[in-house]
């Protein structure tokens, strides 16, 4: 989110504004329901923080303001409830918003230890375990670590957890219990949940973007043949590499600056001629010649290394993009308002 100065602010900035604004006493109350490592990056953020604007303090505490309504709405009332609530309170498209960063923080809350852990631990433990149990766990764990499991699945059984991912819509307590039950011995103690959200499209999308390319492209593969709208629909909720041409000029000159040119010219040795075009139609003549000499150098480059490269400005994309620095228009739908 910009400042009315124009200045970005990253989610820790405006955590850190939000504690401030509350005052020693009442941010030491805070502080008792935060985790250490929590504590001391938000300390950390607070220690260097700039002065910010009365104005712009009042937009963030106001933004903080609708989360706080919006979470305690979905827990009482449930979503369908807090949707029409938030509606007649903020309007459509920000009940929509706020919704949305609610939900995922709510279904983040649930099985934190399994975010905590080591992916390779993970996957030893739900090697063996049912379909339908992978992509429950999974559904809480982190998309960087439910990408690295699926990686590590057998295809089959990639094609089989990222539909019962995408197909998942709300669990029970007593959908947990039996999770807990089946899984107590591995993990411990797991904590029980109300009813909430989890999984769908929107959740395998964040998991395919974060797998590498091969896994991408395999599953992708089986998924158009055995659920080709399936797989639509989840890609239309992505951004890959070939996503670049519908950047706008100052997103694709941002990403730019972040890109290793080594990179960047591997990333195009194999890449879509569109995606080449748009990129160096925002670059500088010197910076055109000087990757477009690197391209041709470049002699028996492995589809792997093209891939790995194209991974990594995808990366640094969503990365910018998070920390509000550019725009992504998913298949070039979005509506940007300037």
């Amino acid at each position: 989110m910009a400042d009315r100065g124009g200045r970005k602010l990253t989610n820790k900035t405006r955590a850190a504004a939000v504690i401030v604004s509350l005052g020693a006493e009442e941010a030491a109350e805070v502080y008792k329901y935060l985790r250490e490592e929590e504590i001391e990056q938000l300390s950390l953020e607070v220690a260097k923080m700039e002065p910010i604007p009365p104005d712009e303090l009042k937009d963030i505490i106001d933004d903080f303001y609708g989360l706080c309504v919006t979470q305690k709405v979905i827990s009482e009332g449930g979503v369908d409830y807090a949707r029409d609530v938030l509606e007649k309170a903020f309007g459509p498209q920000q009940a929509a918003n706020l919704m949305e960063r609610v939900s995922k923080s709510l279904r983040t809350k649930a099985f934190d230890f399994i975010r905590k852990a080591d992916y390779k631990n993970l996957l030893s433990i739900l090697q063996g375990e049912h379909p339908q149990t992978i992509a429950l766990i999974l559904s809480y764990a982190r998309a960087d670590q439910a990408s690295m499991i699926i990686g590590e699945l057998p295809v089959e059984t990639q094609i089989d957890v990222v539909q019962r991912i995408a197909n998942l819509d709300r669990a029970s307590p007593d959908v947990i219990s039996v999770v807990e039950s089946t899984l107590e011995k591995k993990f411990g103690n797991i904590v029980s949940v109300d009813l909430m959200e989890l999984g769908g499209v929107s959740y395998v999308a964040e998991i395919m973007n974060t797998v590498d390319r091969s896994t991408e492209k395999k599953i992708f593969d089986e998924l158009g043949v055995k659920d080709p709208e399936l797989a639509d629909n989840i890609r239309k909720l992505m951004f890959i590499f070939e996503d670049i041409v519908y950047l706008d000029d100052i997103s694709i000159q941002r990403f730019l600056r972040e890109v290793d040119t080594k990179d960047l010219a591997v990333a195009l040795k194999a890449g879509n001629q569109e995606v080449s075009r748009v990129i160096f139609q925002n670059m500088s003549k010197r910076s055109q010649e000087s990757v477009a000499s690197d391209i041709e150098y470049l002699h028996n480059v492995r589809m792997k290394d093209v891939e790995e490269a194209q991974q990594r400005i995808v990366d640094a994309i969503r990365r910018l993009e998070e920390e509000g620095e550019l725009v992504i228009s998913k298949g070039g739908k979005d509506e940007v308002i300037a």
